[in-house]
């Protein structure tokens, strides 16, 4: 068994340079990564192309690298929640790609299952479509969506062990699981890392074959975007 442990959050994102594209995942503030993205913001690294569900909040997650204009470019599908991406859209200082939420995820797992392009309904007719080739199926136009190509995708799990073999909880997985593989070296953050056979095999989510590097994170703070409660009588 290989063991892919490694020490921390700075060590396992050594290696990411300037100008290299990232997948990060999560789910809205659900499952991000955070130590990584916090050792991101301390490393200083710069022009970044950032593929996520989302851009974080403006003291959170990815706001944190959009506020020390460390991101060149976004990739995403649901950006509502931050003002400093809203502000730096705007004004042209933020490259911005919107893209429909099953088409980012669907990018995501053709590139994990080394599928280069497939053809999807979603976006024909909007600006999502400019440029892209067209084709029918059963009298319904389609667009072609390339994979994406990313240097480093960093995933969050609940578990894993030290082969990279992980378990996701709830939410959190749903845009870590395609994430995971879908690049050429991928970092895994988990909640608790095990001890090798600790896992059950029937419960495994991702293989560890497409793990590179797991670290046990820290101090999770497990952020909720919005609070809604019913005021008390």
């Amino acid at each position: 068994m290989i063991d892919k442990r490694v020490k921390n959050a700075k060590e396992a994102i050594d290696g990411i340079k300037d100008g290299m594209t990232l997948m990060l995942g999560g789910f809205g503030l659900c499952g991000i990564p955070e130590n990584s993205i916090n050792a991101l913001v301390e490393s200083d690294v710069k022009d970044l192309t950032c593929i996520s569900n989302n851009a974080g909040v403006d003291d959170f997650g990815l706001g944190l690298l959009l506020h020390k204009r460390q991101i060149k470019k976004m990739i995403s599908s649901y950006v509502g929640e931050n003002a400093e991406f809203e502000r730096q859209m705007l004004s042209g200082e933020l490259e911005v790609e919107l893209t429909p939420q099953g088409t980012l995820a669907e990018k995501c797992r053709a590139a994990q299952a080394g599928i280069p392009a497939f053809y999807t309904p979603a976006g024909f007719g909007t600006e999502v479509a400019e440029g892209k080739e067209v084709k029918d199926f059963k009298g319904k136009p389609h667009i072609l969506e390339h994979a994406y190509e990313a240097d480093y995708s960093i995933v969050k799990a609940w578990k894993g062990d030290h082969a990279g073999n992980l378990i996701f909880k709830g939410s959190a997985r749903n845009f870590n699981h395609p994430m995971a593989g879908a690049a050429t070296i991928t970092i895994a953050e988990v909640e608790e890392l095990v001890e090798p056979g600790e896992l059950d095999p029937n419960q495994i989510h991702i293989p560890g074959i497409m793990i590179q590097r797991i670290f046990q994170g820290e101090k999770f703070e497990k952020r909720i975007e919005q609070r809604t409660v019913r005021k008390k009588d």
